[in-house]
């Protein structure tokens, strides 16, 4: 598969701005006259411009979003370690918005075997289906990570209004979690919520998320996708969502939840959807956020440190013992990064070949030393067994 051949190369007038000592810009390969060179990028931006799935009057196809956000990620300073990114341009819209999905899958499927983690910009929420189905050749599970206001699972509506529930339901089927993060409840159907606490998916309220920020860090930590609604973020930071919302995840939040999943050693690729450059205001206030969330998740990524071989001397191992079953609890400490893990026994009717050692958090640790089994280690018995 030719890549190039799938991309329009960066405009231009934003390739010959001149940018600041040591920006961003400086330190990666953008297509412009020539495509980049794949072989030893570890990361790969991804331009789209489909709003089909909007069905909105006021957002249109055009290059005016990622124009917007590569203006305001650009001139930002580079961090401390070297990078090895690439800004593919954009994708070659589709005659039809199930032409970009299957691109995007494409694109996607291709970059994950090269082992280059892409970030997609750009494009209504819905365009996750196709993030989504870059997996399904490796016929490998794998966890959803979604923030976002609502919870797009209608019965009827626009394609951004339907798509996670598409995800879910999709066939082949290789879901093995869903998490969906932030969502507000006057914007969200209980029995959705009760829907997914059957299936034993993770969702977290944005007032749940508020109060236990940390908590949160481990969900992140599970995921081998995120997909970003950048409507989770309120309306005063985000003004540019195509469903802006009043209330919402803070801008400073955002970049957390970025940095987090940055760091994720599991996560292979990220997409932030939802914005339109003509919604936004005259000083493009959310392409600035979208474009600090990026450099906040690139510099998490060059903060990967553990190498999840938990038979190595990089681990501590932690026993506690309780009363009930199960009478013993394995976990897990990372020497170099702090993190928790914890492990789940396999048996005879295991469902799935998945990792049994799932991310956790101190306060795990500290439920189990005083007699109870942690909520995180019953959900994700009943999701394997």
């Amino acid at each position: 598969m030719d890549l190039e051949a799938f991309f329009e190369p960066i405009q231009p007038a934003i390739l010959n701005k001149e940018y600041g000592h040591n920006a961003f810009f400086h330190h990666i390969h953008c297509h412009g006259e020539t495509f980049p060179e794949i072989k030893g990028i570890q990361i790969a931006l991804v331009g789209i411009e489909e709003y089909r799935g909007a069905d909105n009057d006021q957002v249109e196809n055009s290059s005016l979003t990622t124009n917007q956000i590569r203006s305001k990620l650009y001139p930002l300073k580079k961090g401390q370690n070297n990078y090895r990114i690439a800004d593919l341009g954009n994708i070659k819209i589709g005659q039809g918005r199930e032409e970009t999905l299957s691109l995007i899958s494409s694109i996607g499927e291709l970059l994950l075997k090269m082992e280059v983690l892409p970030v997609f910009i750009g494009g209504s929420h819905d365009l996750d289906l196709g993030q989504y189905r870059s997996y399904q050749p490796m016929k490998k599970l794998v966890s959803l990570l979604t923030v976002d206001a609502k919870m797009d699972m209608e019965d009827k509506g626009k394609p951004m209004d339907l798509h996670s529930q598409d995800i879910i339901l999709n066939k082949p089927n290789y879901m093995f979690n869903y998490c969906h993060l932030a969502y507000q409840s006057f914007l969200t159907d209980p029995e959705l919520v009760t829907t997914l606490e059957k299936l034993y998916f993770d969702h977290v309220r944005l007032g749940q998320l508020r109060d236990s920020f940390k908590e949160i860090e481990p969900l992140i930590r599970n995921a081998d996708l995120l997909s970003f609604d950048v409507c989770a973020i309120h309306a005063s930071d985000a003004p540019g969502a195509i469903d802006a919302q009043p209330f919402g995840l803070s801008a400073e939040e955002a970049c957390q939840i970025c940095w987090f999943a940055g760091m994720n050693e599991k996560l292979s690729s990220m997409g932030i959807y939802g914005y339109h450059g003509k919604l936004d205001d005259r000083r493009a206030k959310t392409a600035s956020v979208i474009a600090t969330m990026i450099w906040y998740f690139i510099e998490g990524f060059y903060q990967r440190k553990d190498s999840l071989s938990f038979k190595s001397s990089d681990y501590i191992k932690y026993t506690v013992s309780l009363d009930s079953k199960p009478s013993i609890l394995h976990f897990y400490k990372s020497k170099l990064s702090g993190k928790w893990w914890m492990e789940i026994p396999k048996n005879k009717t295991e469902k799935y070949k998945r990792d049994t050692i799932i991310p956790c958090s101190y306060q795990d640790y500290l439920t189990a030393q005083q007699g109870e089994i942690p909520e995180r280690w019953v959900n994700s018995q009943l999701k394997l067994y």
